[in-house]
């Protein structure tokens, strides 16, 4: 009787500390996904180069009125673990408007400009005569905290999007149309987390203060205002450069269950005492 309690409060206890655990670490990793919160912060332009991208946040929808034949782009932070999904709305005009159809296109790059590849989603798509918008998507692999040099891994920093109309008739150059873009992401798990980070996130033009001082200054003695600033933008809990993962998790709720297995097991093995047929030593 006494082994069977103890084996049971054994049990009952490991139950809730691994329960306690899972839910923490559930906790933890939802804060980190991405939602929509509104759109009163999303921009409603678009960059006609990397450098002029638009800054959008995740969860936010960002639009633009351009012309056919425009190289528009925007640019989001991911961190590690996060395997972004870029969807992309082009309304077209009235299918009189434009004799043929152009096929448009969104490509996604990372901060040292490397185009990545799309696990799936419909990344280029042709308008059809009759179709009133053309939507497209593109999901990344999981942004991972470090790779190998040679690797085209997403790493954490910023990434830009670009869409474009790949196919135009010249009939179909400077027709007006409107874009919209949205970027979130799916928190994964321990799965993909691996050992090591990069010192920094990949965020181009990430100069010091002081140059970024001596560029405007130069820029006010020569009458120009046009400089804009390389893509700053963080996620909204930082750079996590993947410190935390559901493997903390898994690995604490493991050394409790050996710890559980090994009290269980000494105690069904450890006997009642000294059998009552063996007469007691002198």
């Amino acid at each position: 009787m006494r082994t069977n309690r103890l084996l049971v409060t054994a049990g009952l206890l490991g139950a809730s500390a691994l329960t306690a655990l899972l839910g923490a670490g559930t906790a933890f990793a939802g804060s980190s996904d991405s939602g929509s919160s509104g759109d009163d912060k999303a921009p409603t332009e678009a960059g006609t180069s990397f450098r002029t991208a638009q800054e959008v946040e995740q969860g936010r929808r960002a639009t633009a009125g351009a012309s056919t034949g425009d190289y528009l782009y925007w640019s989001f932070p991911a961190d590690a673990g996060q395997r972004p999904t870029v969807k992309a709305t082009v309304k077209l005009p009235d299918s009189a408007a434009r004799p043929s159809g152009a096929t448009w296109r969104i490509d996604v790059y990372d901060g040292l400009r490397r185009r990545q590849s799309c696990m799936y989603g419909t990344q280029s798509r042709a308008a059809a005569q009759d179709a009133s918008s053309v939507d497209l998507s593109c999901t990344l692999r999981t942004v991972r905290a470090w790779s190998e040099q040679w690797a085209n891994d997403p790493l954490p920093g910023t990434y830009y999007v670009r869409l474009t109309a790949a196919t135009l008739t010249p009939s179909d150059q400077g027709l007006p149309v409107s874009a919209e873009v949205e970027v979130t992401s799916k928190k994964v798990g321990g799965s993909a987390a691996v050992d090591g980070s990069l010192a920094a996130p990949l965020v181009p033009g990430s100069t010091t203060e002081e140059a970024a001082a001596a560029d405007d200054a130069s820029d006010e003695e020569n009458g120009s205002s046009a400089s804009q600033a390389l893509a700053t933008g963080e996620p909204e809990d930082g750079w996590s450069s993947g410190w935390w993962s559901d493997r903390w998790v898994w690995t604490a709720a493991g050394g409790i269950l050996a710890a559980l297995a090994g009290i269980g097991g000494y105690a069904l093995t450890r006997g009642t005492g000294r059998p009552s047929r063996v007469p007691q030593g002198r």
